[in-house]
């Protein structure tokens, strides 16, 4: 799932600036992820990576924000590497996940 895909593209309208008429994506918004019993917990490693976490556990590497929106104390949501001997949570049902993300950005 690429989630840029469903950014909206905008012009700017006002006609008191400048650079009117520029085009821009609209902001994604994310949905909460809650706890699940079915959650799996990891000590990370060296090498680890949100990408090939989300390869590992999804078989999709786009699903890395999952990950990352599930552990916004340990992962910073503008990297992919995550701090070595985090225990982070992977979620294990990601459909309602997606389903809340694209009703949120629709």
């Amino acid at each position: 799932m690429n989630r840029y895909l469903s950014g909206k593209l905008l012009t700017t309208v006002n006609n008191n600036i400048r650079s009117r008429g520029l085009r821009y994506y609209s902001s994604a918004k994310y949905p909460l992820v809650s706890l699940s019993q079915n959650d799996i917990y990891a000590i990370t490693e060296f090498g680890d990576r949100l990408e090939n976490l989300a390869f590992q556990f999804y078989g999709d590497v786009t699903l890395y924000w999952i990950i990352a929106i599930a552990n916004p104390n340990i992962i910073p949501f503008d990297s992919l590497f995550i701090p070595i001997g985090s225990q982070i949570r992977i979620p294990q049902n990601i459909a309602p996940i997606i389903d809340s993300y694209k009703e949120l950005n629709r």
